[in-house]
C-alpha cells in the first residue's frame, strides 16, 4: 500500500473516532486536514496552510450570503412571522380532518421559504404546533412526527443555507440551486400531507367549522412573509441580483417590516444581531474546517482514486448512483447534516461528474439524503430538538412518528433520480 492510500486511511479512522467522541466537527476536520497534510508536506507548509485558510473562508465574498440568509431567518423568527403563517394556514385547512397537523406543515413551508435552517423550523413549530395539536387530541406520535418532518423543509424550500455551502465546495451556481429546490420542495409538502391522511389517519380529530372571514383576515397577516420570499427568489430567477446581494437585501428588509410592524425594537434588533452572529461563527468554524480537510483530500488524490475505483466498476451509472446514495443514507444515520456534506460530498463528487449526471441535479438529491438523515434514528436531529423542547415526549415515540415520513421522503427520493426534470426544469427557464 503506498504511503499516501496509508495515510488517507488513518485520516479517515482518526476523523470518525474524533466524530465519535463528539468532537466538534469544524475541529475534527481541521485537526485531521492539518495533521494529514503535514504527514505528507511536513510541519511547515501545514502550519501555513492552518495561517492562511482561515482567512479565505472569512474574507470569501460569496460565503456572506451565509450570514445573510441566517440574519433573515432570526429576525423572521424574532418578529413573529412563523406564528402568524400557523395561523393563516390553520384558519384555511382546519375545516378538515386532521386539518391543524395539515397546517402545521404548510406552515413549515412557508417558514422554511424565510428561514434556511431545518433545526430552526422544528424547534419554532415546535413552540407553536404542538399545543395546538395536543389541544385537539392528537396522538404524541403522530404531532411530534409532523413537526418533524415539516421541519426537514427547512433546508429543502430556498433560501437554503446547506444548498449555499454545497455550492460552495463544489463551485456550482447557487441561485440555479435555490430555483432548482423550489419543485421538490412543493411535492415534498403535498406528499407530507397526504402521507398525514393515509399513514396517520387513525386517530386523526375532525376539523373545526371554517369562517371565510377569520381566514381572509388571517391571510393579512402574511404579506410579509410573501413580500420577502419573492423579494430574495424573484431577484435571484429575474437575474436582477445575485444570491449574496438578494440575501442582503431580504436580510434588510425583514429589519424594516419587523420595525415597521412594530414587531422588533433595539432589544430585538440587538438579540437576533447576537443570534445570527453566534450561528454564522458556528457554520464558518465548520467551513474553516473542510477547508483545511480538503487540503488533506487534495495531496492525498482519495477523491481521484475512489472515483477510478467505482468508475471502473461492472456497474452502470445508476448503478453507482445507487451505492453512492446508500452511502449517504447510513452516514445520515450518524453524522449531522453539516459534517455529512462536507465531509462526503468532495469525495463522491468527482465520481458524480464523471459518471455524467448533473451538478446541479445532485445537489438537490444530496439534500433530499441530508432531509432524511435529520428524522432517521440514531441522531435524527430535529428528533432530538423536539425532544428538547417537549421533554415530556420519548424518543422512542417521536421516531415511531416520523417513520411513515421516512418512507415518504424515499419514495420522492426515488422520483427525483427517476426523473430528473422535475429538478431541472425551472433552472433551465433562467
Amino acid at each position: 500500500m503506498a504511503n499516501a492510500d496509508l495515510i488517507a486511511i488513518l485520516g479517515f479512522v482518526s476523523l470518525f473516532a474524533l466524530l465519535l467522541l463528539r468532537v466538534p466537527i469544524g475541529v475534527a476536520l481541521g485537526l485531521v486536514g492539518v495533521a494529514g497534510y503535514g504527514a505528507m508536506r511536513g510541519l511547515t507548509p501545514a502550519l501555513n496552510v492552518l495561517a492562511t485558510s482561515p482567512i479565505r473562508v472569512i474574507t470569501d465574498f460569496n460565503l456572506s450570503v451565509v450570514s445573510f440568509f441566517i440574519l433573515m431567518g432570526v429576525l423572521a423568527t424574532n418578529s413573529g412571522m412563523s406564528r402568524e403563517l400557523f395561523r393563516a394556514s390553520n384558519s384555511w385547512l382546519g375545516q378538515f380532518r386532521g386539518g391543524v397537523a395539515l397546517s402545521t406543515i404548510a406552515a413549515c413551508s412557508g417558514f422554511a421559504a424565510i428561514c434556511g435552517s431545518s433545526v430552526a423550523t422544528a424547534a419554532t413549530m415546535t413552540k407553536i404546533a404542538l399545543p395546538e395539536m395536543r389541544r385537539f387530541g392528537y396522538r404524541e406520535d403522530t404531532a411530534t412526527g409532523v413537526i418533524a418532518a415539516g421541519g426537514t423543509l427547512g433546508i429543502m424550500i430556498p433560501p437554503s443555507v446547506v444548498l449555499v455551502i454545497y455550492a460552495y465546495i463544489t463551485e456550482t451556481d447557487v441561485g440555479q440551486l435555490f430555483i432548482a429546490g423550489i419543485v421538490p420542495g412543493i411535492l415534498a409538502v403535498l406528499l407530507y400531507m397526504v402521507t398525514i391522511l393515509t399513514a396517520h389517519r387513525r386517530g386523526l380529530p375532525a376539523g373545526t367549522p371554517f369562517d371565510l372571514q377569520e381566514a381572509l383576515s388571517a391571510l393579512s397577516g402574511v404579506w410579509a412573509v410573501i413580500v420577502l420570499f419573492l423579494g430574495v427568489i424573484g431577484v435571484i430567477y429575474m437575474g436582477i441580483a445575485t444570491p449574496t446581494e438578494a440575501a442582503a437585501v431580504g436580510a434588510l428588509l425583514t429589519l424594516v417590516l419587523g420595525v415597521v410592524r412594530g414587531r422588533l425594537g433595539p432589544r430585538e434588533i440587538l438579540d437576533s444581531l447576537i443570534e445570527a452572529l453566534r450561528t454564522s461563527v458556528s457554520v464558518y468554524s465548520v467551513l474553516i474546517g473542510a477547508m483545511l480537510f480538503s487540503y488533506f483530500l487534495a495531496i492525498t488524490r482519495s477523491p481521484q482514486k475512489l472515483t477510478a475505483w467505482l468508475v471502473d466498476l461492472d456497474f452502470s451509472a445508476h448503478g453507482t448512483l445507487a451505492l453512492i446514495l446508500i452511502a449517504f443514507i447510513i452516514a445520515g444515520c450518524i453524522l449531522d447534516t453539516m459534517a455529512m456534506i462536507l465531509l462526503l460530498v468532495p469525495i463522491v463528487y468527482p465520481v458524480i461528474i464523471q459518471l455524467g449526471f448533473d451538478p446541479i441535479w445532485f445537489g438537490i438529491i444530496i439534500v433530499m439524503v441530508a432531509e432524511l438523515g435529520l428524522i432517521t434514528p440514531p441522531v435524527g436531529i430535529n428528533v432530538f430538538v423536539i425532544n428538547t423542547i417537549a421533554k415530556d415526549v420519548p424518543l422512542g415515540t417521536i421516531f415511531r412518528g416520523v417513520l411513515p415520513f421516512i418512507a415518504t421522503d424515499i419514495l420522492r427520493l426515488i422520483l427525483l433520480v427517476v426523473f430528473p426534470g422535475l429538478v431541472l426544469f425551472l433552472p433551465s427557464t433562467m
